[in-house]
Formats: C-alpha cells, sequence, structure tokens
C-alpha cells in the first residue's frame, strides 16, 4: 500500500469533516433533488456591493443552475462617495449595483434605508419582514451580526427577526465581510467552492467603480483564498448556517 503523506491526510481528514457537517455546497455528486425545482436564493446587505463581495462567487452558482438569485440591498449606498450628494450617490451606486447584477445574473432590490443611518424599529422589522415574506425566499443570506459597520448589524438583524415571524420557513445563512476588519468572530460551518466563479465575483465587485474596487477586492482575494485553501481549492466563500433553522442543510447544486 502505498504511504499516505501528512498534508494527503490532512486534506482528506478536513474534506471528510466538512461532508460530515452536511456541506451544502455544490458538490458535484449533489443528488438531483436540488435541481428538480428552482430555487430562490436572497443574498442580504447593507450597502451595493456587500452581497458580491460575501457572496458573489456563490450567487453566481446558484444563477447558472437556474436557480433566481436576489441581491437585497438595505441602503443604496447614499453616504458612500466623497464629496456626493446623498441623492447622486445613491444614482451612482443603485447603477453599479444593477450592473453587478447582471454580471451574477441576479436581481437587485432595495429596501429603502440610508446608508450611515439605518435604523432597527417596530417599523423597519415589519418593512423587511414583509419584503422578504412577499418573496418567499428558501434561502437567505444575511451579514453576521457581530460587526464594526452598524448598517452591517442592522441588516442581520433585520433579516434574523423576519426569519423567526416567517416561522424559520427558509435557511438561514450569515456571510463574512472583509474578516477581522469589520466581521468578527466568525467561525464558517460552510465553505462553498467558487473556484469557477471567481473570476464573475470579482468582475461584480470591480462594477462598484466608486468603491476604489482594486483596494477593497484585494481584502477579498486573500478571504478567497484562505477559505479556498480550507476547502483544499483554489477559492471558496465562507458561511455560518444558524442549526435552529428547519432544514437539514443548504440544498445542493451541482
Amino acid at each position: 500500500m502505498k504511504p499516505i503523506s501528512r498534508r494527503a491526510l490532512i486534506t482528506s481528514s478536513g474534506r471528510a469533516a466538512i461532508a460530515a457537517m452536511g456541506l451544502p455546497l455544490l458538490a458535484e455528486e449533489v443528488p438531483r433533488m436540488a435541481a428538480s425545482r428552482r430555487l430562490k436564493v436572497i443574498v442580504a446587505g447593507a450597502h451595493p456591493d456587500d452581497p458580491e463581495s460575501s457572496a458573489g462567487g456563490t450567487m453566481a452558482r446558484y444563477a447558472d443552475l437556474g436557480h433566481e438569485v436576489v441581491a437585497l440591498y438595505l441602503t443604496r449606498g447614499e453616504a458612500g462617495i466623497p464629496g456626493k450628494s446623498h441623492a447622486e450617490a445613491a444614482r451612482i451606486r443603485t447603477a453599479e449595483a444593477e450592473r453587478a447584477c447582471a454580471i451574477l445574473r441576479a436581481r437587485a432590490l432595495f429596501a429603502g434605508q440610508i446608508d450611515g443611518a439605518s435604523e432597527v424599529t417596530n417599523a423597519t422589522y415589519q418593512q423587511v419582514g414583509e419584503l422578504l415574506a412577499a418573496e418567499k425566499p428558501d434561502l437567505v443570506f444575511a451579514p453576521w451580526p457581530v460587526d464594526s459597520h452598524r448598517d452591517h448589524r442592522a441588516t442581520s438583524l433585520l433579516v434574523y427577526d423576519a426569519w423567526l415571524k416567517m416561522n424559520r420557513g427558509f435557511e438561514l445563512y450569515y456571510t463574512e465581510v472583509m474578516s477581522g476588519i469589520q466581521t468578527q468572530t466568525f467561525r464558517p460551518t460552510r465553505l462553498v467552492d467558487i473556484t469557477a466563479t471567481e473570476a464573475r465575483k470579482r468582475e461584480a465587485c470591480y462594477a462598484h467603480a466608486s468603491q476604489n474596487p482594486e483596494e477593497f477586492y484585494s481584502v477579498h482575494q486573500l478571504m478567497n483564498r484562505f477559505r479556498g485553501s480550507e476547502l483544499g481549492v483554489t477559492y471558496a466563500e465562507a458561511f455560518v448556517r444558524h442549526d435552529q433553522d428547519r432544514w437539514e442543510s443548504l440544498p445542493m447544486v451541482s
């Protein structure tokens, strides 16, 4: 018998552990169950570029399989361009978001809050809850709640509240955005191989030209590579599944 190297043993063990956790993800040996019906996947973010940078590769993979993918933006990035009024910045960043969604084959949806002034109130809980209930998603990805950016935390809480009100009727996953810088204490339970779609993720992020994508995507490139190394592939994205939802695991897609 050929000896097994330490590296091969570690890689094999890591993949086995991931499989044992019910890794959702986009495995090639997926049962046809996932392909038998069209899923609706919503990726929520506080600002234009948040869904794309946190889960753009996964969004592209689902879209390529014929599932409906929606990027839900809490705001239109009104405070995100120095020297521009809120109205002008919103116009620019909305157009960028729509271009990014076209690249990922997703649909842009805006929740109507204001960048830098997001609110978690009875009214906004109800508004986001009604929005998600109307969309009837199968899976929702939301920002991790322990994050240095208030808008990210607000988005996370609003989605979580909607999930509770909908009787945990969709699978809930959390995303990372600039881990260690903004997203903190994030320990993923799911990894998705995005090697085949990383170029489109990059293109979608670069569609946000007003946000200096060369600078911000360099951080995500490091994250993609690091998560890929954990999975034994070139690039991956990482998620945390809320383990009290009513599903066993994220539906796998090939």
